[in-house]
């Protein structure tokens, strides 16, 4: 059969990586696709630096939209990123007839109910597995392994630069900041780490998780979001002392008032295996009703890892080349017709709603009846205390001190009553700093 004939639009980091797995594994992937997959083309800003990964064989152009206007490109690989530009080319693309594989999980958590609706009327496969987790297969784990399952809860570590920095602060005992400076000098953190520090990265990919999971549209606007500035060495520690660890994990769920979308940092015991992902990995826990709890693990970005999942895409799209659209697996699992009615059934729950237990971090005058107080506000809420950890002064501000940390661990409560409740001691005049507060999930 005639190879497929790629379009790259963009050949940074993952797309000289897809260059070069195609090129080193096209036997192996011509025997797994049943037709060889050739990258004929490259549209990339800087023409000089694309010609010397590509060389001579593939042309090379600065417009994008000429590898979109090409009648014998079958597949675009938008590699480009953002929401800007790399839409404008998408859209074009799908309207042009052509397939589309992308890794642009911030263009797809926003704008991905109208591409994929584009696709689906055009007859053309929208392909994103490389957009969460790199090179770990979760999309198509949920997608298509899981497809018999009523999916509960998805949970994971989605972001490597973060997960590096908390490693390292439990590690080393050190503070984010300066964690933060050490992971850009090593390139694991950007020169603007904003999207990844702040949680965004990791909710455009657990909000493409939730409605893949759930069958709902794709509702980034809903998520809450929260990053891991604001984590100290203390709460590392005390965290360690009581047995987990902290994460920033990406989290969707399905109550019987709706689903859950949240990413913020979580106690994690210390026992369960995705409490143990260190550095600059990812992992993903998804439990479903049939297959209970399964645990994807690997690289979640780089050159290679993140270029498998594109191949990945592209030996998909050439085995349904072809094919009747209406046979392939539906951009978010679910047939599109679907995503609208569970939309209206299944709504994203405000933070307020949901329910979860509770790590709380306060500082107070080391005095008495300052405990009993700020128990009894949290009884008056309804809030019932699991553990309660306090450090001695000298711990806290050195022989003589008159501070204490108050570390407790709450049973399941509602975000809301929870707000009420830390509003009240955060006003007492003997607590001495914000409270600190971290959700804390099982995982069981």
């Amino acid at each position: 059969m005639k190879p497929i004939q790629v379009g790259l639009l963009g050949i940074g980091t993952v797309g000289s990586g897809t260059f070069n797995v195609l090129e080193r594994n096209q036997d192996e992937i011509r025997r797994r696709a049943g037709r060889g997959i050739e990258i004929t083309m490259v549209a990339d800003l800087d023409t000089e630096r694309a010609k010397s990964v590509v060389g001579d064989k593939v042309k090379v152009v600065a417009d994008a939209r000429e590898v979109i206007a090409n009648p014998d490109i079958d597949v675009v690989v938008e590699l480009i990123g953002g929401y800007g530009i790399a839409k404008a080319l998408v859209l074009e693309a799908i309207a042009a007839g052509k397939h589309v594989v992308t890794a642009n999980k911030a263009l797809l958590a926003v704008h991905g109910t109208e591409i994929f609706k584009a696709a689906a009327d055009k007859g053309v496969i929208v392909a994103y597995e490389a957009a969460v987790a790199g090179g770990i297969p979760i999309i198509k784990a949920l997608r298509e392994g899981l497809t018999a399952n009523s999916i509960q809860w998805v949970a994971g570590i989605i972001n490597g630069t973060t997960n590096f920095i908390l490693s390292e602060m439990r590690d080393k005992g050190l503070d984010f900041d300066v964690v933060l400076k050490e992971a850009q000098r090593l390139g694991y953190a950007e020169a603007d780490p904003t999207f990844d520090i702040e949680g965004v990265d990791a909710a455009h990919k657990a909000t493409l998780m939730s409605a893949i999971a759930f069958g709902i549209p794709v509702q980034f606007d809903k998520a809450y979001v929260e990053g891991i500035t604001k984590l100290a060495g203390a709460d590392i520690k005390y965290a360690e002392q009581l047995g987990y660890r902290i994460k920033l994990l990406g989290i969707t769920k399905r109550t019987d008032k709706g689903i859950e979308l949240r990413v913020h940092p979580s106690l994690v015991p210390a026992k369960r295996l995705i409490a143990n992902v260190e550095g600059a990995m990812n992992a993903v826990v998804v439990n479903g009703d049939a297959v209970g709890t399964t645990l994807y693990y690997g690289k979640g970005a780089g050159s290679e890892p993140t270029a498998s999942a594109v191949v990945a895409d592209l030996v998909d799209i050439a085995r349904l080349q072809g094919a009747d659209a209406a046979h392939s697996v539906p951009a978010l699992a679910f047939q599109s017709h679907t995503l609208a009615a569970a939309g209206k059934e299944l709504p994203v729950l405000p933070m307020s709603e949901v329910v979860t237990s509770y790590y709380l971090r306060i500082r107070v005058s080391d005095e008495a009846g300052v405990l009993a107080k700020i128990t009894g506000i949290l009884a008056n809420a309804g809030i019932s205390i699991d553990a309660v950890l306090q450090r001695e002064a000298d711990e806290v501000g050195g022989e003589g001190s008159t501070q204490t940390d108050l570390i407790i661990l709450t049973h399941d409560t509602r975000e809301g009553d929870m707000n009420k409740a830390l509003d009240e001691i955060q006003g007492l005049h003997t607590v001495l700093a914000p409270i600190t507060r971290i959700r804390k999930e099982e995982l069981n």
